[in-house]
């Protein structure tokens, strides 16, 4: 019998979703900040170990918001991973920074964190992290730089949720943070994301800003008796209706996780001999993270290889799909770039796939997705 195409990602409905989004559409109240969005942003809180998250429409929009917390402008430099979404950029950027790129370590797609210093100059004011696959990027090493050097930390954990470095949730450690709820993501409501604050001198201003610069938040709690427009700022609310689905979703934080990273250890045991044979490099966990079954991906060794793997995996209907591009070689800031080479970010660029990985996928879809890898090789 033949196998139905599986798809890189199916959004799955966990638990009580449409059940909330029901009441929320007869609540009356669909805007942001809503009954549903301030339980949901509670959660997260108690569930993650975060000292204040905000809710926001996307991480793209915390970035952003972490971006304008840090007061960075034209003529500031923050240091940033190259093999990276372009989002953790464009955030500095649009505030006029220049992103300075770092390049990635040669056994996983995270910053090599021994570069970082010496692309610290007068100019640096944030060192902007990512934790790639949900998987921890060296924290000690980039925090104790941070100090030493006078830095903000700003993590962007979109891939992150319920994972840690040692005992710390990803996303706590630096002055801020920022979540994805994207559909591809463990946790979602269709589009969404959450700014993490962990320096509480940012929390007030940061209120602020969400609601387009005005101190509506501190109306609302009645501590002052009219709001009006006292800073820069932006729509950064989500609506209800996001917050709806987000709270069912998190309710089932823990049954979502240990189906992912149950998939991720089947696909991991049966593409074990690519290693062996040195057809592929396979995901590593660095010693200070924990899995969180964000993906599982495979590092070939070329790009011709990953073109034909890719061609080979369309034939059969299975989801398999590449990923970031190097951000140091975009048609936008090539030109900008300092001329160093990145190769590890240019490797995963060209080499590295990413597998269907999503809670509903099945223990016999994953060896059908695996035996297509495996098929192509022999």
């Amino acid at each position: 019998m033949a196998q139905a195409p599986i798809p890189f990602n199916r959004p799955t409905v966990s638990g009580n979703e449409e059940a909330y989004l029901t009441r929320c559409f007869r609540s009356g109240h669909w805007s942001g900040d809503g009954a549903y969005s301030r339980e949901a942003q509670a959660l997260l809180e108690s569930k993650g170990g975060f000292r204040k998250a905000l809710l926001t429409p996307s991480c793209t929009a915390a970035l952003e918001m972490a971006a304008i917390l840090c007061r960075v402008g034209p003529g500031d430099e923050v240091i940033i991973p190259s093999y990276t979404f372009p989002s953790t950029a464009t955030a500095f950027v649009l505030r006029g920074a220049k992103p300075v790129f770092v390049d990635s370590l040669d056994w996983h797609p995270n910053l090599d964190a021994d570069q970082l210093e010496a692309l610290v100059t007068p100019r640096t004011r944030v060192l902007a992290v990512v934790h790639y696959a949900g998987m921890a990027c060296d924290m000690d090493r980039v925090l104790d730089l941070a100090r030493r050097r006078e830095l903000l930390v700003v993590e962007d954990a979109a891939q992150g949720i319920d994972s840690r470095f040692r005992d710390r949730p990803l996303g706590s450690l630096g002055h801020l943070g920022a979540l994805s709820f994207h559909e591809t993501k463990n946790i979602t409501c269709g589009e969404g994301g959450a700014l993490l604050i962990n320096d509480p001198n940012y929390v007030k201003r940061a209120e602020i800003i969400r609601e387009k610069g005005t101190n509506r938040s501190a109306f609302f709690r009645g501590e002052v008796d009219k709001y009006g427009w006292v800073d820069i700022g932006s729509s950064y609310l989500p609506s209800d209706l996001s917050g709806a689905i987000l709270l069912g979703q998190l309710e089932q934080l823990e049954a979502i996780q240990a189906r992912r990273v149950a998939i991720w250890h089947l696909y991991h045991q049966a593409l074990a001999i690519l290693a062996d044979r040195g057809n592929a490099q396979l995901p590593v966990l660095p010693p200070h993270a924990t899995l969180n079954g964000h993906m599982y991906y495979l590092v070939v060794s070329d790009l011709e290889t990953r073109t034909r793997l890719l061609a080979h995996a369309r034939s059969r209907g299975a989801g398999i799909i590449f990923h970031y591009q190097s951000l140091h070689r975009s048609s936008f800031f090539r030109d900008q770039h300092d001329g160093r080479p990145l190769p590890q970010a240019d490797r995963y660029s060209n080499c590295l796939v990413r597998l269907p990985l999503f809670r509903d996928l099945t223990d016999d879809e994953v060896d059908w997705v695996a035996e297509t890898v495996l098929s192509f090789y022999r």
